[in-house]
């Protein structure tokens, strides 16, 4: 699998980073996990605007999702004056609704899903493409999903957004790659069922004992480098900060 960060800006974009996205490839099938503010602009550095394969959508705050709005415009009215072929879109109950009424204007009440066709996620197992992917259920304040992706033996496995709970320490166990959340600061910001800070997401790769930790969706008034080093304290594996157009074999 090769993992392609397009944006890793938690909460609103920064100036060198778009929020919230990060694309999967094997076997020519290209899987994108959520798609944030900005996120649509970065993807075209690193494919066509219809050469995605099925988009997951971890839950259904702004930071990881909006960017769909742009998509549907791009996919419904295509320059060649037919629209795109239906997208498998995979998400929380309600992502549809949800993307209707954030667009406030789509032509019929049902043009999301001429262009999409959105599968609802809850914990399970299944396939998309070539990949068996697990999603979980995690703790955030509306519905939202953790996602292990894996093809050939290898494992991704990323956090959306989360507090601390077993069920990602469980989807995170023996992964080749942990992409986990790490939007608060330790000693700084303390809400429950929201976020994990560096800490927290150290600690999480060291209970799952997974291969590799990547720290994501840091927002632009937090200093990565505390969260950075506040997970080195606390999990023995290679960790490093996620960055936009940073590519991962695995």
């Amino acid at each position: 699998m090769k993992l392609t960060v397009v944006g890793c800006s938690g909460s609103f974009p920064s100036a060198e980073s778009a929020c919230s996205s990060y694309l999967v490839e094997a076997d020519g099938f290209r899987l994108l996990l959520d798609m944030g503010n900005g996120a649509l602009g970065e993807l075209q550095r690193h494919c066509g605007l219809y050469d995605l394969d099925a988009i997951f959508l971890s839950h259904l705050h702004a930071d990881h999702c909006i960017d769909m709005l742009a998509y549907f415009v791009a996919r419904y009215y295509r320059h060649d004056g037919g629209r795109a072929d239906q997208l498998p879109v995979y998400g929380p109950e309600g992502t549809e609704q949800r993307l209707t009424t954030a667009y406030a204007d789509t032509p019929t009440a049902s043009s999301m899903s001429e262009v999409f066709d959105f599968h609802t996620v809850k914990p399970s197992t299944f396939e998309i493409g070539p990949f068996t992917v697990h999603t979980e259920r995690v703790r955030h304040p509306v519905e939202a999903y953790g996602i292990r992706v894996e093809h050939a033996g290898k494992s991704l496995t990323y956090s959306g957004d989360t507090g601390v709970t077993e069920a990602l320490d469980e989807l995170a166990r023996d992964t080749d790659l942990f992409l986990c959340e790490a939007a608060f600061t330790y000693g700084k910001e303390n809400i429950p069922d929201l976020h994990l800070n560096g800490r927290e997401a150290g600690e999480t790769a060291a209970r799952a004992g997974a291969r590799r930790l990547v720290l994501t969706h840091i927002p632009p008034w937090t200093d990565p480098q505390i969260n950075l080093a506040h997970a080195r304290e606390v999990y023995d594996g290679p960790v490093e900060l996620a960055t936009p157009r940073a590519t991962y074999e695995i």
